[in-house]
């Protein structure tokens, strides 16, 4: 049969447009549809808009430390309105290249909300087109806990339009998203309260950093509320927001935020027509060549509820692209030392296992563990510190993970990931030289361990 595509991807973000591009270069016939906007959470209302918000709410510690460098400054004062029409210039700049990126590769561009009609057909803009291979890329999407009041709530992508910074603010949630708004919030000025259900926040992470950032963020006098959780929210009649916990308190606030999980974007995508199956937590089922259970049907990316990170639907893009329509090339997407940073304020960066998952793994671990004052705040009033661990196979010497929080941690982290992803021993850290001075030696002249 001819069809009038090879492959048509549905979703316009990193891991559909990688796809697409390098299929298209390798000869491909390629169609991508996008319904909302192109480079798709990422670049719109995740990674990128959010890191820009993270760099203007670090500016208040600058002025702040400033002094201490001689400089005397004028009273500061923070307009959210700039900050906001700066951001949203550089989304709709970064959206137009997506948009030639895809156009000069040869990709055929359709905007809508495409369906699936069947297993080889896709109908968009009421126009129906067949391609040998479909590939969903659609991604995930804020997910707001069915509470009395819910629709008074925000979730992340409301978040990055907000027409005023809200003086009082209740983050709720204890991962990644959460922690950073919670930054965000309070570095700009917003009276910040951060509620998590859990014991502590970040799980998942090294313990030494969940605790860690626990310590920088009480001391720079963010309300942190463990084992807490909200009943409900009354909205006032000033316009504020009343949050009643499960424990029977009552906590007043201008904006409720929520980054409670994220759910797979399925909605209206004819999944019914076709045997694509979902898996118990509802993403897409895939093998491990990202074929779903209907073989001319692929997905990659957090619809597929892996390892829900940018870099990785890229690489899973690239790697569907070149099985289908350049197989000389493929090479499966290894998982394994994958680093990732939270840019939290201070920033934690980790690649690797924590001491917690090494153990749990088998592994007889010497820790490697640094705390410090950075060399740029002794001249200031400032007292955070900057963690830095290594975790080692005692037996093999083999650096199993590297974990920091504080300045730049993230960009120290991704030079340390190509080494531990070669391998490298623990003699092979304290055999280099470090750049001095500098906090990233720190990683290279750890020569006790503290804990095993």
């Amino acid at each position: 049969m001819a069809y009038d595509f090879d492959l048509y991807v549905i979703g316009a973000g990193s891991g559909g447009v990688r796809a697409a591009r390098f299929a298209a270069g390798f000869g491909a016939k390629v169609a991508v549809a996008e319904s909302r906007y192109l480079g798709g959470t990422c670049v719109n209302v995740g990674c990128v808009p959010k890191k820009l918000l993270v760099y203007g709410a670090h500016f208040a510690e600058d002025f702040e430390q400033a002094s201490g460098f001689g400089w005397s400054l004028g009273e500061a004062n923070f307009d959210w309105a700039t900050l906001i029409a700066n951001k949203d210039r550089e989304i709709n700049r970064l959206n137009g290249i997506y948009r030639n990126l895809l156009l000069n590769s040869g990709v055929t561009l359709h905007e809508g909300h495409a369906r699936l009609v069947d297993p080889h057909q896709v109908e968009i803009n009421g126009e129906r087109f067949t391609a040998k291979h479909i590939l969903i890329a659609t991604g995930g999407w804020p997910q707001i806990p069915d509470i009395p009041g819910h629709k008074h709530a925000i979730g992340s992508n409301e978040a990055f339009f907000l027409k005023e910074l809200p003086k009082r603010v209740l983050v709720v949630g204890g991962g990644y998203i959460a922690v950073e708004f919670a930054g965000i919030f309070h570095g700009l000025g917003a009276q910040t309260t951060l509620l998590y259900r859990g014991d502590l926040f970040l799980r998942g992470f090294d313990g030494a950093v969940r605790k860690h950032l626990q310590e920088e963020l009480t001391k720079r006098g963010m309300d942190l509320q463990f084992n807490a959780d909200i009943e409900r929210i009354d909205k006032q009649a000033d316009g504020s927001l009343k949050a009643t916990l499960k424990d029977g308190r009552v906590l007043e606030a201008d904006c409720v935020f929520y980054a409670t999980g994220r759910r797979p974007m399925l909605d209206n995508l004819g999944l019914e027509n076709t045997g694509v199956k979902l898996d118990e937590r509802g993403f897409v089922e895939v093998d491990d060549l990202y074929q779903t259970a209907e073989s001319s049907i692929l997905a990659i990316g957090d619809v597929i509820g892996r390892v829900q990170l940018t870099p990785v639907a890229l690489a899973e893009g690239m790697a569907v692209a070149r099985r289908l329509f350049k197989p000389e090339q493929y090479r499966p997407v290894d998982y394994a030392m994958i680093p990732t940073a939270v840019f939290s304020l201070p920033n934690i960066g980790t690649v690797g296992l924590s001491e917690e998952q090494a153990k749990a793994d088998g592994h007889k671990v010497q820790i490697f563990e640094s705390r410090f004052r950075p060399m740029k705040l002794t001249l200031t009033e400032c007292q955070e510190r900057t963690l830095m661990k290594l975790v080692v196979d005692a037996e093999t010497d083999k650096v199993l993970g590297c974990h920091m929080v504080g300045p730049d941690a993230g960009e120290i982290i991704q030079g340390l990931a190509i080494a531990l992803k070669a391998g490298a021993t623990k003699q092979h850290f304290d055999e280099t030289i470090g750049v001095h001075p500098t906090a990233a030696e720190e990683f290279v002249t750890m020569r006790t361990p503290v804990a095993g």
